[in-house]
């Protein structure tokens, strides 16, 4: 709800926070506990059609992803592409994701 992401290692904060924007009223973002699926440097939407850089999926279609940070989201979690590409190196699969409200 406060539109912040931050990376944790061992428990610290190692990254963050920074603004995101998740996703809109009508599509929210899942809250819950996932863990990293599948990663894609140039991913793409099929179901919008558009780019979705850097991509960490975390739940069925949902990912983290460069987009603006202005606009809400069908259910991802926007990132600047600085933090997306951070995101993108720093998540493994396999790793937590944790989604609260």
């Amino acid at each position: 709800s406060k539109q912040e992401a931050w990376l944790l290692h061992d428990g610290k904060v190692v990254y963050g926070p920074l603004k995101v924007a998740t996703g809109r009223a009508a599509l929210p973002t899942p809250a819950g506990d996932f863990k990293v699926w599948y990663k894609v440097v140039d991913g793409w939407s099929t179901t919008y059609n558009a780019p979705m850089p850097y991509s960490v999926f975390f739940y069925k279609g949902d990912a983290f992803h460069e987009d603006p940070v202005t606009v809400r989201s069908h259910g991802c979690v926007h990132l600047s592409l600085k933090n997306a590409e951070y995101f993108y190196k720093f998540l493994h699969l396999g790793d937590k994701v944790e989604v609260r409200r």
